[in-house]
């Protein structure tokens, strides 16, 4: 399942603000001149996962796979991307491990 297409953006629109609000929000960390934190590489992202908010750091390549897109969906439909949360994940962690790993 693809991200729907929202009334109000277009799906690039929506993956470029996913991307610009999935800095790791909410943790004390180390940031480089450029604002962006240190512990994440070139080319990934952080998403925050299950009850705990359990942080993850993920390959941006993820975003292009219908099994992930299937869950940015649900984290649209729960809480919006005009947040201030990071980028929340709405499932378990076991289930985010499982599907990551197979994505990898």
């Amino acid at each position: 399942m693809a991200i729907r297409k929202s009334s109000k953006l277009p799906q690039t629109a929506v993956i470029k603000q996913i991307l610009k609000r999935c800095s790791s929000l909410g943790k004390k960390q180390s940031y480089d001149e450029q604002g962006l934190p240190l512990d994440v590489p070139k080319g990934h992202f952080v998403v925050y996962v299950g009850e705990n908010r359990s942080r993850y750091i993920v390959p941006i390549s993820f975003l292009t796979r219908p099994e992930f897109q299937s869950l940015l969906h649900q984290a649209e439909e729960e809480f919006g991307f005009d947040h201030d949360m990071g980028l929340t994940i709405p499932c378990e962690e076991v289930v985010f491990q499982s599907l990551t790993s197979m994505l990898r």
